[in-house]
């Protein structure tokens, strides 16, 4: 579980990097809502992850995997490319350099959301197949780690720009990215001490499936190896999925994953631009909804890892879309009341606690439907369709915003109805899903 909370952190922290920090040191440069709604169109590449996915799962790293693993070397590898990224944002200028700034946010998002397969995948594999109640567990402590990545993250790039920016710095933001550059080198550091489990074994299945396949042709030469191997690395794990669901509930389980937290996107696309707007400070934002956020979804997260275990994955799911709902609406009263501190540590309070149970029982529900033949592919399709959704539609959450004069109160009930179509889904595939509950 340690190492599993190492992985969520890594996993977590450029997203920081990417939203929170990236939205609002465009903001503090004048730039328009709608220009920084549609800047977080570099998060799809995690929609689209899984098109790569394949090749992370069979691909090693030349010299390096040898030497630490295959699942580390992608993960170091990308956690490098991230690195060198911040210290280019640490010389531009949003005014001047607005597009190579999106272009190198785009770098890190396809460094982070490749990273993510290899991580989902080597979490999944540190726990035993038939071991479901650890599987949740694990599933909690991740989203534990992540949150923490991604908090702890938050505070320090806030606070420290708000420290720069007293002390007379104009470049503040610039300089709190090379004090975020040091938590990817701390963590990347840590993982040379995670072991990996079962790789063998796993290429040992990979390798069969793609002899099976290989039998069928007549002359066995390096052609034919080719398409076997092409074909056991992007298609069998999709044949894998479809076989063990029939094609209306494979259909209507990606319609759910699709569809299950677009609300919830667009008010996390929003939320810091709306507490700014609302008249909080970058600390006020540090202290609430990083720092005390921090706490209450570490607390919330591991009793939503409890709850999923004892309601079971599926009541789990149904009853977090419902619960992160009703906490959306808590925002509008928010924006009618204006900027009081108490409610708005309420309000956080009562989101972390939805966002974290639903967080935890949709990791552990679509970890529970993989083929650990196919760990990294299967996860990385599952998740990238519910990022897919979530990226697509909520990039246009500014535009929304501005296309209601600014009213966020009826922009968050709007994402409050959200969830509905979600749940409509999963009502009709319920019982006949296949899930060891």
């Amino acid at each position: 579980m340690k190492r599993v909370f190492l992985f969520g952190f890594i996993s977590g922290f450029p997203w920081v990097l990417i939203g929170s920090a990236l939205s609002l040191w465009l903001k503090e440069n004048d730039l328009s809502r709608s220009t920084i709604g549609w800047a977080g169109l570099i998060f799809g590449v995690y929609a689209i992850n899984f098109m790569w996915a394949p090749l992370v799962d069979r691909l090693k790293i030349p010299i390096l995997s040898n030497k630490i693993g295959h699942r580390k070397s992608w993960i170091i590898s990308m956690q490098l490319i991230i690195l060198f990224s911040l210290l280019i944002w640490s010389i531009l200028n949003p005014i001047e350099d607005l597009w190579l700034i999106i272009a190198v946010g785009l770098g890190i998002a396809i460094s982070s959301a490749t990273q993510d397969i290899t991580i989902d995948a080597l979490r999944i594999e540190q726990i035993r197949e038939n071991e479901n109640k650890a599987m949740a567990a694990s599933a909690a402590i991740q989203v534990v780690g992540w949150w923490t990545g991604y908090k702890i993250g938050g505070v320090i790039s806030l606070v420290t720009a708000e420290f720069f920016q007293q002390k007379g710095f104009s470049n503040y933001w610039q300089l709190s990215f090379l004090v975020l550059a040091l938590i990817v080198i701390i963590s990347s550091i840590a993982l040379f001490f995670v072991p990996e489990v079962n790789s063998k074994s796993r290429s040992y299945k990979q390798k069969k499936n793609d002899d099976l396949f290989l039998n069928k042709f007549k002359f066995k030469n390096k052609f034919s190896k080719i398409i076997a191997w092409l074909y056991g690395t992007i298609i069998n794990p999709l044949v894998s999925f479809f076989t063990k669901n029939s094609l209306n509930v494979a259909i209507g389980l990606l319609s759910f994953i699709f569809l299950f937290k677009i609300g919830e996107a667009f008010l996390g696309r929003m939320s810091i631009i709306f507490y700014k707007e609302i008249g909080f400070s970058k600390t006020d934002i540090a202290l609430y909804s990083k720092g005390i956020g921090w706490l209450t979804t570490i607390t919330f997260t591991l009793l939503g890892g409890l709850f999923a275990i004892r309601m079971g994955l599926l009541k789990a799911m149904f009853v977090s879309g419902i619960v992160m709902a009703l906490t959306n609406l808590m925002f509008s009263v928010l924006a009618w009341v204006g900027d009081s501190e108490i409610l708005f540590a309420f309000t956080v309070l009562i989101d972390d606690l939805a966002a974290a149970f639903a967080t935890v029982a949709f990791v552990a529900f679509i970890s529970a439907l993989v083929d650990r033949t196919y760990t990294a592919t299967q996860f990385a399709l599952l998740a990238s369709i519910g990022t897919a959704g979530r990226t697509l539609f909520a990039s246009s959450s500014g535009t929304l915003v501005d296309w209601l004069n600014g009213d966020w109160g009826i922009f968050f009930i709007i994402t409050a109805i959200m969830v509905i179509p979600s749940l409509l889904c999963l009502m009709a595939i319920k019982n006949k899903l296949k899930i060891n509950e």
